[in-house]
């Protein structure tokens, strides 16, 4: 799932406007200007699209759980070299603590987007990458459970 793609459903989900993604980005000491949000929550083939890069939805991520849960006194944001790849694993956990979700209300969210998984899939997807249970969350499984939130928090399944 691309950067933009995941971006563009967050934003849908929690009803952002373009004002409170600029402040989530500036939170995170990354600030960006106007024509910048634009490009990179274009969708592939518009004018203006350009690639979201993962540090920079890392950041934004980290921006959110501040917004979400507050910021942890004293915490610098950490930001991804940049041929460092975002897992979808991560993604996840970080949406995660963001809404302080617990496995049922992970679960919950995937059922609304009728893609059910059980407790024990689910907890893989939090394991360390060299536990031998660990399972990478596809891009399909990170797309039900942004529809899931959508449903949640807006009553329909969002654009697309």
């Amino acid at each position: 799932m691309i950067t933009n793609d995941v971006l563009r459903r967050v934003r849908y989900a929690f009803k952002l406007n373009d004002k409170k993604m600029l402040e989530i980005f500036a939170s995170v000491d990354n600030a960006i200007d106007e024509t910048t949000l634009h490009s990179i929550i274009a969708k592939e083939g518009e004018e203006n699209f350009v690639l979201c890069q993962d540090s920079l939805l890392s950041l934004f991520l980290d921006g959110l759980i501040n917004e979400k849960r507050g910021k942890k006194e004293g915490s610098k944001p950490v930001i991804l070299a940049e041929n460092v790849f975002l897992p979808n694993n991560d993604i996840l956990r970080k949406l995660r603590i963001a809404l302080n979700y617990k496995d049922e209300d992970m679960l919950k969210m995937l059922a609304l987007a009728e893609f059910p998984i059980s407790k024990s899939e689910l907890s893989a997807l939090f394991r360390k990458q060299d536990h031998r249970n660990y399972k990478l969350c596809g891009d399909q499984l990170l797309r039900y459970f942004l529809n899931g939130i959508t449903i949640h928090l807006r009553g329909d399944k969002g654009e697309d």
